[in-house]
């Protein structure tokens, strides 16, 4: 669904070129799940924005096939603090100038899903981050993604939480056979939710592996042999990479 060929990136500073990102090449199939790691500033963040179309490549392609609605999830949540969170959930609906009777049905519907029922009327400052996160997801999917794209959306919760929203993003992508597009910090959060795991180097940032993990997402997973040694494989990928502390 997706492809990058020998994309590259630079950002002017000063009068100068700063290269980001080189010879980024890899495929994402339809439906599947990506997760992008690499060390502080390597340019994952920088990568999911020319994969959502946000930037472009200096040189090099970015293809999507056909023309997929896309939903993205930031790592702040990018919610309105002004605005309910039902005015949150459906504000993509309304800027897209659906009527009215199908945003409370689609709305009412995803506070069902996402365990926010009688919260509508709450502001996001009077919730917890979690339920803010849950929010954000929310309103991502309010208009029916085919691709997700995420960058570090689960950094800021504390581990048990961040794990439940991870079981729940992953029992949606598989519900609603979405192609998820996750950049993290976090190895573990990489080996659980990307079946495939594109490992950067640091900056600028080159694809150092790409490393296929089919049994992401099962429920018991985290409890596995593999999941212990795909972590390690990745740690032993990443070192010498200036990885800091972040793993």
């Amino acid at each position: 669904m997706i492809t990058a060929q020998s994309a590259n990136l630079s950002f002017s500073h000063g009068g100068a070129d700063h290269p980001v990102l080189r010879e980024i090449s890899f495929q994402i199939e339809a439906e599947s799940s990506c997760a992008i790691i690499g060390p502080s500033g390597c340019g994952k963040t920088s990568l999911l924005f020319l994969l959502a179309g946000l930037l472009q490549p200096d040189s090099g392609t970015i293809t999507i096939a056909g023309q997929p609605r896309s939903g993205t999830i930031l790592q702040n949540f990018g919610l309105f603090p002004w605005k309910t969170v039902y005015q949150n959930i459906g504000l993509g609906l309304v800027l897209k100038g659906v009527e009215k009777k199908r945003i409370q049905q689609k709305v009412e519907q995803l506070l069902i899903e996402m365990g926010l029922t009688g919260f509508g009327a709450h502001y996001p400052g009077q919730l917890s981050g979690g339920m803010q996160q849950r929010v954000a997801i929310a309103r991502a999917l309010a208009v029916e993604p085919q691709i997700l794209f995420m960058d570090e959306p689960l950094s800021s919760l504390d581990a048990l939480t961040r794990e439940r929203l991870q079981n729940l993003i992953q029992e949606i992508r598989l519900k609603k056979n979405i192609t998820m597009v996750l950049v993290t910090h976090a190895i573990e959060e990489a080996v659980f939710l990307g079946r495939r795991i594109i490992v950067l180097s640091g900056r600028p940032g080159r694809v150092l592996r790409i490393v296929d993990n089919p049994q992401a997402g099962s429920a018991d997973y985290r409890q596995s042999d593999i999941f212990f040694h795909r972590c390690v494989e990745l740690r032993e990928i990443l070192k010498g990479e200036d990885y800091g502390q972040e793993t």
